[in-house]
């Protein structure tokens, strides 16, 4: 298989390995992987199908986790601590448990999914897949920035490199947003099959230590969306009921919650830091 693209921020101490969300790029991560950095050693990846990463020919989570291990090894990593935003913290999870020799811990920041038939999930996914693989005018980047940053807090710079960072520059100045759509499709069938299970039925066999979190904070509503508002919040609610049962039950789970939205690697790299830091350092004392 071929490597997939990473991004490798140095550091010295235990290993972070860091996977971002649906339609974004490793971009995402720079100012927490930066602040990562002063005490672990981190490497970034771009999910197959998205930023500078090369598509992959089916778009199921075996065949991810295949591609990250691959690009593992040929990074000299054996062993490490995944740690995923949305999709890639369900990937994260899936890579733990596919590899229990290789992955210390996994960490999922807000990468939990529905089963094709809850309610509303057609909707969801129809904008997902709106934005995958579009042509998008050369003024794409500067007025999607524009948007994440005064809807979000995000500062300007940060969100105009993620911008940049999760789409395709074509000849003729235009830009192509990422993935393309068979492979949106792909992966939306995927996140289906998984979010059908339940969170409860998802996590049985992946048994190394995880870190389950939710952001504390519903995205703004955007224009035309103001549907997923409801969703998302009763959606979250069934999560985090069910994420508080599995934390009484099995010791190998721990659940947090971040006080920023779905978008909090962008939004509040530092919690997100601090978070991550505190739980790897968690792990590594003598119990």
């Amino acid at each position: 298989m071929t490597p997939l693209h990473v991004h490798d921020y140095g550091g010295d101490g235990p290993q972070l390995v860091l996977l971002h969300g649906f339609s974004r790029s490793l971009a995402d991560w720079d100012a927490a992987a930066t602040l990562l950095a002063a005490g672990h050693r981190v490497l970034s990846v771009d999910l197959p199908g998205h930023g500078r990463s090369p598509d992959t020919s089916s778009w199921t989570m075996p065949t991810v986790v295949r591609h990250i291990a691959d690009t593992l090894d040929a990074h000299g990593v054996p062993e490490a601590v995944l740690v995923g935003h949305s999709l890639g913290g369900m990937v994260a999870v899936e890579y733990a448990r596919a590899n229990p020799n290789r992955a210390r811990a996994a960490v999922n920041l807000d990468g939990f999914w529905w089963g094709r038939e809850y309610p509303g999930a057609d909707r969801v996914g129809e904008a997902l897949l709106a934005s995958s693989g579009a042509v998008a005018p050369p003024e794409y980047i500067e007025e999607k920035a524009a948007n994440d940053s005064a809807r979000l807090g995000i500062p300007a710079d940060r969100a105009e490199a993620a911008a940049r960072a999760a789409a395709r520059l074509l000849p003729d100045g235009t830009w192509q947003t990422l993935p393309e759509r068979a492979t949106a499709l792909e992966i939306r069938d995927e996140l289906h099959e998984l979010g059908a299970l339940g969170v409860t039925t998802w996590l049985d066999g992946a048994d190394c230590p995880l870190l389950l979190v939710q952001a504390g904070r519903r995205l703004p509503p955007a224009p035309g969306l103001e549907w997923f508002d409801d969703f998302s919040t009763r959606f979250g609610q069934e999560v985090s009921d069910e994420l508080a049962a599995l934390s009484r039950t099995r010791p190998t789970i721990t659940v947090s919650r971040i006080d920023a939205t779905h978008a909090m690697n962008l939004e509040a790299p530092e919690a997100v830091a601090t978070l991550v830091s505190d739980y790897v350092r968690g792990l590594l004392q003598p119990s």
